[in-house]
């Protein structure tokens, strides 16, 4: 039985189902309970974004990216003693997480593996980097060394300087080249146990579209951090990052529906960027009427978006994904208000389940996606 570890998500596949259990602050609102990944069947649609090696790639990548924007925090926060500490809380909530996926994946005589890696990772990743590539390979039989040292060594050199958020976006990519080595060599070992095709056209999909989703949920909160902190110069280097996220998913959303709806899509997603700014300008002048005001254009522009999608995958509502539009503008508003009440510990609490609930616009989004475009994937 496969019981991958996250924080509380539940999603549905073909012959399995997937719940992960939470490790940030609190609940969140769209899951039923904490859990874990149980693998009931190995029969999966062999290269679909629901099976398990699709989703084994996509949290494993999830998790890492996560790691370089928390750790990121922590560097960048330094001299500010509050904010670094529930920073470093939340690595460590990351760190825990990643520990417990790696428990779920090498059970039996392979459970020594899991154990090294907890104590090598928490130890200190750019330090272990050379070890944790050694650990990995002597586990799993065609992944070199370097496969994983790599990644993380490149990784980590952007990590010290916390407010290089054009560096940290290449860093997220190094480590969604470790996840892509990782997923492949693990489901080589435990076909069985791992089914589907970690390297597929769908599993790319499914990965690229959460993890640009998550990205922008963890720069965004970097540059309402900056804004309400007063720091312009790290304000206008997030604001730039985002942008260029921005124009990834751009390129990911043309790449599927055709230059026509890139085109649309741009200024329609710029325009939710540009209303949680005015929320949290409002915010920082203490001008609650024209906070509310944003905040209303925000949840106005969900039903915006969910027709563009609609339009785009019919089979997706225009209700059902608004409503998922709404969560992630609510999720977002909860971590700019604890970051304004310079409550840092339920900030970056909230972060980590706002960034987590971005799987859940890509799954239903790459799943709808797969099976409208068969010829793509």
């Amino acid at each position: 039985m496969t019981r991958l570890q996250s924080r509380p998500l539940r999603l549905a596949a073909a012959g399995l189902t997937l719940v992960v259990l939470g490790a940030c602050g609190g609940p969140n609102p769209d899951s039923e309970s904490h859990g874990a990944v149980n693998e009931t069947t190995t029969t999966t649609v062999a290269k679909g974004p629901d099976t398990t090696a699709a989703q084994l790639r996509s949290r494993l990548n999830g998790l890492l990216q996560e790691h370089v924007y928390l750790a990121a925090a922590v560097a960048g926060s330094r001299g500010r003693a509050d904010e670094s500490a529930a920073a470093q809380a939340a690595l460590d909530g990351n760190t825990e997480a990643l520990a417990a996926n790696m428990t779920a994946i090498f059970t039996g005589p392979d459970a020594a593996v899991a154990t090294q890696f907890a104590e090598l990772w928490k130890a200190g990743v750019a330090q272990n980097a050379g070890s944790i590539g050694s650990m990995f390979s002597s586990a799993l039989p065609g992944l070199s060394p370097e496969a994983v040292s790599g990644p993380l060594s490149a990784a980590e050199q952007a990590v010290g300087n916390g407010t290089n958020f054009s560096a940290l976006r290449g860093a997220a990519s190094q480590m969604a080249t470790l996840a892509s080595n990782l997923s492949r060599a693990i489901h080589q070992k435990y076909p069985d146990k791992v089914g589907g095709d970690p390297a597929s056209k769908a599993a790319d999909l499914l990965t690229n579209l959460n993890a640009g989703l998550q990205e922008h949920v963890f720069l965004t909160a970097a540059a309402t951090n900056a804004a309400l902190g007063g720091r312009s110069d790290e304000f206008t280097g997030a604001k730039a990052a985002i942008d260029a996220n921005s124009g990834a998913l751009t390129e990911m959303i043309a790449d599927v529906y055709g230059a026509d709806a890139g085109t649309a899509f741009a200024p329609l997603w710029k325009k939710h960027i540009d209303f949680l700014v005015d929320y949290t300008n409002a915010v920082v002048a203490k001008q609650q009427p024209k906070a509310d005001e944003a905040m209303a254009n925000l949840l106005a522009y969900t039903g915006e978006f969910g027709a563009f999608i609609n339009t785009a995958s019919p089979k997706l509502t225009k209700d059902a994904v608004a409503e998922l539009i709404k969560t992630h503008a609510l999720t977002l508003k909860d971590v700019i208000d604890a970051q304004a009440a310079k409550n840092f510990a339920k900030a970056y609490g909230n972060l980590r389940t706002a960034a987590d609930h971005m799987a859940m616009i890509a799954t239903p989004l790459a799943t709808t996606i797969v099976a409208q475009f068969p010829d793509k994937f």
